[in-house]
């Protein structure tokens, strides 16, 4: 009996430990966000988050197709600025076909340094050259097993 209250007390500290750190996790993540300030006045698109921290950032919202203008097949582009107004990096999110009353909702993800600030524009067709990769592409699994045998050489 004294090794199953045991066992069960092992149980619950795991379990209590893991909901801590995940927690703080949560907590530690979220909280090194801040906002970053929009630069244009677009009444289609309505944006709820717009956060970045040094390295990375998100910007989330939705863009509403209204009767005046059919927004179909037309792009949505994000500038990204620095404090000193210095352009960062440039993102498109193709608009898609929806019913007029349905909104639709768009997501950014980047990986760049000290943005600020962010300017949104609907355009026609994507411009040549200066969209960056915002997102690094995943590993292949031949990169991975490169790499992995690479560290493994300089770690033996």
């Amino acid at each position: 009996m004294d090794r199953l209250k045991t066992f069960l007390k092992y149980a619950l500290w795991i379990i209590g430990f893991f909901i801590l750190s995940n927690f703080l996790i949560y907590v530690g993540l979220n909280s090194s966000y801040r906002d970053i300030e929009r630069k244009d006045n677009i009444q289609e698109v309505e944006v709820y988050q717009a956060e970045a921290t040094k390295v990375n950032g998100r910007i989330r919202g939705l863009i509403q197709n209204n009767n005046e203008k059919n927004l179909a097949g037309k792009y949505l582009e994000i500038e990204l600025y620095s404090k000193r107004d210095i352009f960062l990096g440039r993102e498109y999110i193709q608009i898609e076909d929806s019913k007029q009353a349905e909104p639709q909702a768009f997501e950014a993800l980047f990986k760049l340094q000290d943005v600020a600030s962010y300017k949104i524009s609907i355009v026609d067709k994507k411009e040549d050259g200066g969209e960056l990769e915002l997102l690094p592409k995943d590993l292949t699994t031949q990169e991975i097993i490169v790499l992995t045998a690479f560290t493994f050489l300089i770690l033996w």
